[in-house]
């Protein structure tokens, strides 16, 4: 592919009438439309509706079916509320004339209160010492599906490194926690909600798989059924994501055919920048 691949490009939606957009889709070679995408697309959707300087602070969202990475996705915005200080938009993602997707996302005024932080960032190797995903997974290309081989540009928007490579040809048992430094390729000029809407798109890079951990089981093993349920994300305060950004994500629990994350985002000051959980199906099933 000659033209690089933006971020920023993905997150632009053509608005077709007022409280309604369209968005490009991109194809990473999943099963189905990346999450990430939907995430990111819809809070950028409900950001055009909003009176001026209010920024996102959390959104509760939940997946309703599979998405096709092949066709645009149209987004329908709901204003629920505008207050003095917080504004909330319902946002609807649809595809072939059905709803695949919702979010209720609350927007807040800048404002000073009480603050602190009962989190502690987890002592790592800085990013600089470790090799980029995309660079072990070139590596491994061949051994990689079709599909992925020929999406492999499109992974290159965001930066992953993780702390512990995890070979998905060769799965092991492992407790259920992951670090991985993340950052965005393009420059974000500080632009709060911009930052806001990659960090969604970036959370969903490797969250449920955390929960396979456990069970020695490779993300494309071919009796593996695994999809997001639910995603829910808050942001804490103002952070670059142009700069690296620590992913910190564990699964306290699965069962019943389900397996539940959670991740906390810290940046390279330690400061705690975000948090968010997540909810997908995880089930094996006779081919």
């Amino acid at each position: 592919m000659s033209k690089e691949i933006k971020l920023i490009d993905l997150l632009t939606l053509e608005t077709l009438e007022k409280g309604l957009f369209r968005g490009q889709s991109w194809d990473l070679g999943f099963r189905a439309l990346f999450g990430g995408q939907v995430l990111g697309q819809a809070l950028h959707a409900a950001r055009q509706t909003l009176p001026e300087n209010r920024i996102a602070h959390s959104f509760h969202s939940y997946f309703l079916l599979p998405g096709d990475a092949n066709k645009p996705v149209i987004f329908d915005v709901e204003s629920v509320r505008d207050g003095k200080s917080f504004s909330m938009r319902r946002v609807k993602a649809i595809q072939n004339g059905k709803s695949i997707f919702y979010m209720t996302a609350s927007f807040q005024d800048p404002e000073v209160g009480l603050e602190h932080q009962f989190a502690q960032m987890p002592d790592v190797p800085p990013p600089e010492s470790l090799e980029s995903d995309i660079k072990h997974y070139e590596r491994i290309i061949d051994q990689m599906p079709i599909r992925m081989r020929e999406a492999i540009a499109y992974h290159r928007p965001v930066d992953t490194r993780t702390v512990q490579v995890i070979d998905p040809s060769n799965p092991q048992v492992q407790e259920p926690k992951r670090y991985i430094w993340m950052k965005a390729q393009e420059a974000l000029h500080g632009d709060i909600s911009l930052n806001q809407e990659m960090l969604a798109y970036g959370s969903d890079y490797h969250f449920l798989a955390t929960a396979l951990q456990p069970h020695g089981i490779s993300i494309r093993d071919p009796q593996l059924r695994i999809a997001t349920i639910d995603h829910s994300m808050w942001f804490h305060r103002p952070f670059d994501f142009d700069d690296w950004l620590l992913y910190c994500t564990e699964s306290p629990f699965s069962g019943n055919g389900r397996g539940m994350v959670r991740g906390q985002f810290f940046n390279r000051q330690g400061q705690l920048v975000a948090s968010a959980t997540q909810e997908g199906l995880m089930r094996k099933v006779r081919e």
